[in-house]
């Protein structure tokens, strides 16, 4: 049994985080901070967590948190992290951040498409967090860097193929929807009610700040520097991602060959679902869950490969994710706490 903290438990994720950790086997939630609600029990905030999460929330510096959790979750904003990561650490806490600020390696690229980075020395050891990819480096790691939501849905679905060489990487491009919870619990005009209903927009059209995290991690894959075209959609809906990337193939393919290449790929467990034959992946069948599920279509008239995925915004592509990078860091089972079924409808 382990002790853990939220840092940034007010928001979305933070709620996610409280509510999968309450039902795991290994963990007790200790600290829970948050500004707005400091003082407050976090199951009153969020009334959904009541008789299950019993911890209040505080308004403290890292450094008086330090002794009463042994791992803790950064779920606050970018650069917020990068100023409270360095005193966990230093007290020997590990750490699972779900920012931005350690999943670039780069810190000239992050500060080309963030901000200034003040804790650039961590940039080196911070693995990446797509337990897929990474699960080796991950499990010896005191700092995992948690991917971004629409890069797991679109790293994962290419993976496979990009580690193989059956695609061209110069010829991807990424059409992504998601629902509205991506876009955080803060009060904001565009996540108003009447600006999102009966409604579906593209936005930050060829300039989201997830793309380098994308291109970093499908590079490493390819081998060779990549460049991507992203657009990622905005649906009126609660949770859930939806992406579609297309590819162009190269040498002969066949669906049997795609999929023994994703049977090959996924073979360790993990929460990787390959959708049957003709099937498609849907929001609806991860909804709550830290499902990935992935489909294909191999268009033979252009010559491309048409991949679909589809994950939970706030779970495999936020809260789930972390706590699965949590369980191979501390050496628990890897789906400790994370075998809830998909809810539906």
């Amino acid at each position: 049994m382990i002790r853990v903290g939220i840092i940034g438990a007010s928001g979305y994720t933070g709620a996610e985080l409280a509510r999968i950790l309450c039902n795991h086997p290994e963990v007790r939630l200790t600290v829970a901070t948050s500004r707005q609600y400091a003082g407050k029990p976090l199951a009153t905030v969020f009334p959904s967590l009541l008789s299950r999460v019993a911890v209040v929330c505080e308004d403290s510096p890292p450094e008086a948190l330090v002794d009463r959790a042994d791992l803790f979750f950064t779920a606050v904003p970018h650069q917020t992290a990068m100023n409270v990561v360095p005193a966990l650490l230093a007290a020997g806490r590990k750490v699972v951040d779900l920012s931005a600020d350690f999943r670039i390696h780069d810190a000239a690229v992050y500060e080309q498409w963030y901000q200034k980075h003040t804790a650039s020395e961590y940039l080196a050891e911070a693995v990446y967090g797509l337990p897929e990819l990474h699960r080796q480096a991950i499990s010896k790691a005191r700092l995992v860097a948690n991917p971004g939501c629409y890069p797991t849905s679109i790293i994962l679905g290419l993976a496979p193929l990009l580690s193989s060489g059956v695609i061209d990487p110069e010829t991807i491009i990424a059409d992504s929807k998601s629902g509205v919870s991506g876009a955080g619990r803060s009060a904001a005009v565009g996540s108003l009610f009447c600006e999102v209903a009966d409604g579906f927009r593209a936005y930050k059209v060829g300039e989201h700040r997830h793309t380098p995290e994308i291109e970093q991690e499908i590079s490493a894959l390819s081998g060779r520097s990549v460049v991507i075209s992203f657009t990622p959609h905005l649906v009126p809906m609660s949770r859930g991602i939806l992406s579609t990337v297309y590819a162009k193939v190269v040498g002969e393919l066949d669906e049997q060959k795609v999929r023994g290449l994703y049977e090959d790929f996924y073979r360790e467990p993990s929460f990787v679902r390959l959708m049957p034959p003709n099937g498609y992946p849907a929001t609806q069948f991860v909804r709550g869950s830290n499902y990935c599920d992935i489909g294909f279509k191999l268009d033979r008239r252009t010559g491309r490969i048409v991949v679909l995925t589809a994950i939970d915004n706030l779970v495999k592509g936020a809260a789930g994710q972390a706590v699965q990078n949590m369980n191979l860091m501390c050496g628990f089972a890897e789906d400790a706490g994370l075998g809830i079924v998909p809810l539906f409808p």
